[in-house]
């Protein structure tokens, strides 16, 4: 795990802190993240100083977080959201499917196949670099792609949220603190995030906790929470490690590029905003929650986000983790398909 010299990322974890500590000071929303995120692409794109990564950092923030929203599943919550099911498949499907205006905008700008399909798709960045380099994609594009689409939906969606709703409404879910299942469950969530990691499966250190939390959460009917810090503390390590994928040189490469991949995310986070207006006023679903869910962003953040604002953050979570199922075992076959229809 420590593979890189302490001295390139001591500064990360201050660093860090001194953004979150200051965007929580001037009311951000996610301030722990947001701030973290933005101190650290600040230092590394205006001095000489590119901080590294913290080893583990990001995973212990998945493990942190994913075990705080495992806890908001109770079998009252787990009734609703299998209730709504279908509404579930649908915003994902939409989600999904409204990629589709990314990979045209790159398409017409001259980008192949390939890159435009992968970069564009709403999906983890290391899965889609992946199936982008066994289907000829240009990986640098697709990784930057996918990063610059994560960082505009955390910067503006819980701003955009915050500034609509203010703080959110009281606090819906039970905050006890129960030490003797928290110290049984952040072990099991590690072996389990340990095992899908091994197996190869996509984002194990956030689903491994989170599903063996919800697991034992709706089997116990647990209502408890993370102890006072908990979630802020995944916020600063998750939003640290996000920081260091950017620099000077990541936004002067290829503007034209970048300028696309940000157009055709806000242009998908309106077709899903939309779409959500529809599915609420036929379900009569909180808007609000809709919308985040559909959103092309981390399930994380998103969770992280509703968990804020005092939203759903199961049918939020649903909705994500759905979105992801989806892209993740449909998008290599649709794109051989198209790709032999093309060629």
């Amino acid at each position: 795990m420590f593979d890189r010299p302490f001295s390139t990322w001591w500064g990360t974890p201050l660093v860090g802190l001194l953004g979150g500590f200051l965007a929580s000071q001037v009311g951000w929303p996610l301030p722990w993240m947001v701030g973290s995120l933005l101190a650290i692409i600040l230092v590394r794109c205006l001095t000489p100083w590119q901080l590294a990564e913290i080893p583990g950092g990001r995973k212990c923030g998945q493990w942190v977080v994913g075990i705080g929203i495992g806890l908001h599943f109770t079998p009252v919550v787990i009734e609703q959201v299998l209730s709504h099911f279908g509404l579930i498949l649908v915003g994902a499907l939409v989600t999904s499917v409204s990629s589709v205006v990314g990979v045209w905008l790159m398409l017409r700008t001259g980008e192949d196949r390939a890159t435009a399909f992968f970069s564009s798709m709403p999906g983890g960045s290391g899965e889609m670099v992946n199936l982008g380099a066994r289907n000829g994609a240009m990986l640098s594009n697709v990784a930057a792609g996918q990063s610059l689409r994560v960082l505009a939906v955390v910067l503006c969606v819980p701003a955009i949220f915050k500034y609509l709703m203010g703080d959110g409404g009281p606090p819906s879910h039970g905050t006890v603190v129960d030490w003797r299942w928290l110290v049984l469950l952040f072990p099991l969530g590690a072996l389990v995030a340990w095992g899908w990691q091994r197996l190869k499966q996509p984002n194990p250190w956030l689903f491994g906790p989170l599903l063996i939390s919800a697991v034992i959460s709706v089997s116990f009917d647990l209502h408890i929470g993370l102890p006072q810090g908990g979630s802020q503390l995944g916020q600063w390590l998750i939003g640290s490690g996000l920081g260091c994928h950017f620099n000077r040189a990541f936004f002067r490469r290829a503007p034209s590029f970048l300028g696309r991949t940000l157009v055709g995310t806000a242009l998908t986070m309106s077709i899903a905003a939309l779409c959500a207006f529809g599915l609420s006023t036929l379900t009569h679903l909180d808007l609000r929650s809709l919308t985040l869910g559909m959103m092309p962003g981390g399930i994380a953040e998103m969770s992280l986000t509703a968990e804020v604002l005092q939203l759903s953050v199961p049918l939020v979570t649903a909705m994500q983790v759905m979105r992801l199922l989806f892209v993740l075992f449909l998008a290599e076959p649709l794109f051989r398909y198209w790709d032999r229809r093309l060629g």
